[in-house]
């Protein structure tokens, strides 16, 4: 099958390893499930993946992509839960928690096979598309913002970084439950679609916010870490789930954290239970993924170079 893998690590040019070519089809494996996908999504996940970030060169070649919709062998429309290991379904109870594409091949082929428990029905109101964007950045997002944060409608949150596929989650998402966003990012236009997609203020990076915010939603890392302490309430929440720019923030602000007695609360990915809520969510409230662009499979590398660019603006979905 036809398939967008991981040849080889290379931490400084990641998509040198990167090809597109035949791969295995997946063997049949009791209490898995083989899912047709329909269409897949991109991660950040995946460009760490090609720097060798939880993917040791032994495992390769590795079939990248965590998210994916499809049919499941009786036709039923599904989508998959990436978190293996995160029970004893299919696994064994010993196994450790990953997610696909670190032990088990991923989502960007003509067939992934995921254990049964993982597959989840696609609601008839979402597009494949649209559901390939939901289990990891759109999960992750729903997951800082509702069992995380702490916040309730009405409340103030800040997202660092519009654009990323998790930042733009968690600003619809949090409209969509009556919380005031607001965002950041470089760009102006950025921050102009930001403010399209419900903030209610944007501001460049560093920016003093007109008040200082519930929550704060950082995925940037190292380059807004201390404007994320510095625009917190006393109290406020801290949540934080990547660090794309370094995980080393020149100024910890670990004063500013104590005296306020702020919280800075971890964030990975969401559960299975929180995914079936999450996929309810949009059903009911027409709350839908920003897709940046949709390519064929076999134009992975021009997805995987947009997305290195930092030129994206929500979500790109490969369909087989």
């Amino acid at each position: 099958m036809f398939a967008a893998y991981a040849a080889r690590i290379d931490p400084d040019a990641p998509l040198d390893g990167l090809e597109l070519g035949e791969r295995p089809a997946p063997p049949d494996r009791p209490g898995w499930t083989t899912v047709t996908v329909r269409a897949a999504s991109l991660n950040h996940h995946d460009l760490w993946s090609l720097r060798g970030v939880g993917l040791p060169a032994e495992r390769l070649p590795m079939i990248l992509g965590c998210d994916a919709s499809g049919t499941d062998p009786d036709g039923n429309e599904v989508v998959v839960h990436s978190v293996i290991g995160q029970t004893g379904h299919g696994v064994g109870p010993d196994e450790p928690r990953s997610i696909l594409t670190e032990r088990y091949q991923g989502t960007f082929a003509e067939q992934v096979s995921v254990p049964s428990w993982n597959v989840l029905p696609k609601p008839a109101e979402l597009s494949f598309e649209e559901a390939a964007c939901l289990p990891t950045a759109w999960l992750t997002a729903y997951r800082m913002l509702f069992t995380n944060a702490g916040v309730r409608p009405g409340d103030t949150v800040l997202v660092q970084g519009a654009g990323g596929g998790v930042a733009t989650a968690a600003i619809v998402l949090g409209k969509a439950a009556g919380l005031r966003m607001h965002a950041t990012s470089r760009d102006e236009a950025k921050r102009e679609r930001a403010l399209g997609l419900g903030a209610e203020g944007v501001y460049a990076p560093g920016e003093r916010l007109p008040r200082r915010v519930d929550a704060v939603i950082e995925t940037v890392g190292a380059a807004t870490w201390s404007h994320s302490v510095k625009s917190l309430r006393p109290g406020g929440t801290l949540v934080i789930s990547g660090a794309t720019s370094g995980d080393r923030p020149s100024h910890a602000e670990l004063t500013r954290i104590f005296f306020l007695e702020l919280k800075v609360v971890g964030s990975t990915m969401g559960s299975r239970d929180e995914l079936a809520d999450l996929l309810s969510f949009c059903a009911a409230t027409g709350v839908r993924p920003v897709i940046d662009e949709v390519l064929p499979l076999e134009r992975a590398r021009d997805g995987f170079e947009r997305m290195a660019g930092g030129g994206l603006f929500g979500k790109v979905v490969l369909t087989p």
